[in-house]
């Protein structure tokens, strides 16, 4: 299967970008292309990257996101793959508003299953699409920031971005938790 990867520059680096020619199928940040094409591969076990410009518009819109259009990446269709369950996490995870945020217990119960918030947890780090399905969105039951792969200052700055206070790094978190 072919694949089109697209590669252009934000304020958090590099941006990789991946459309099957219809839906975006991975986003990640250059620094994290090893992992991916990892998630990629579960998905698609056979494929060929094809670098193609902004393809779908998918490019321009986070564009348009990292500019301050926040909800313009709502448009973009998605297709991540996985089992029904981490389909219905990220599915979930695009109806949280920008400027809010979920602990993983909270999304846990609105997906009557109020016990699998490690479940949740762990789908929320197989995310394939950063930004788009918004993992960033979610913290841990204490209201600190925790586990995003592209790293907590990204993360940090994504919910700045979007509205929400974060606050700063205290002497009682270390760098892996910030409260928001």
């Amino acid at each position: 299967m072919e694949l089109l990867i697209d590669k252009f520059d934000s304020v958090l680096g590099k941006i990789l970008l991946v459309s099957d020619g219809e839906r975006l199928c991975a986003l990640d940040y250059a620094d994290y292309e090893d992992r991916m094409m990892m998630l990629l591969r579960r998905h698609y076990p056979v494929f060929e990257l094809r670098e193609t410009i902004d393809p779908q518009g998918f490019s321009t819109l986070l564009s348009a996101y990292f500019a301050g259009e926040i909800t313009c990446v709502n448009r973009i269709p998605v297709n991540p793959g996985g089992t029904a369950f981490q389909q219905r996490v990220w599915s979930a995870l695009r109806t949280i508003p920008p400027g809010t945020t979920l602990t993983y217990g909270e999304l846990a119960t609105q997906l009557g299953k109020p016990t699998a918030y490690r479940a949740v947890g762990m789908t929320n780090a197989l995310n394939p699409i950063a930004v788009v399905v918004p993992c960033h969105r979610l913290v841990g039951a204490n209201g600190f920031l925790t586990g995003y792969a592209g790293g907590l200052e990204r993360k940090r700055w994504l919910l700045q971005h979007e509205g929400v206070i974060v606050t700063k790094f205290t002497a009682s978190a270390s760098p892996d938790h910030v409260a928001v």
